[in-house]
């Protein structure tokens, strides 16, 4: 049975995230870095939509590597279609993984806004 905005609702979710769940989840199938310290994300839906990092890459955190735009160039997306990426990026993060800083891709999609562009879904 599809569950409604109201069932996130009382669970627990904000609004965002409870409209974002009751429309039905969504997976990344590209991603790619902007040199503004935004992300293109490819939705498998079709959609294309744009994520500003800025607000999160700050010194102190787990994001301070990737203040330098080399860094940030590195991301990827992950065996689970997740945003990632490497502290160090000669260490497999598949196997240590505490080498790995990553974003759900829920999270990518509900704080990203659409580029404008859509693409073939198929």
């Amino acid at each position: 049975m599809a569950k409604d905005v109201a069932y996130y609702l009382s669970k627990g979710f904000d609004r965002p995230m409870a409209e974002y769940f009751a429309s039905g989840r969504k997976r990344i199938v590209a991603v790619a870095p902007n040199d503004d310290f935004t992300l293109t994300l490819d939705f498998d839906n079709g959609e294309t939509r744009i994520l500003d990092c800025n607000p999160f890459l700050e010194e102190g955190t787990v994001f301070a590597p990737f203040l330098q735009l080399e860094n940030f160039r590195r991301v990827y997306l992950d065996s689970d279609h997740c945003v990632a990426w490497d502290i160090d990026p000669t260490i497999n993060s598949e196997v240590i993984w505490s080498n790995k800083v990553d974003l759900s891709p829920d999270s990518c999609y509900v704080d990203s806004i659409p580029s404008g562009g859509v693409r073939d879904a198929g």
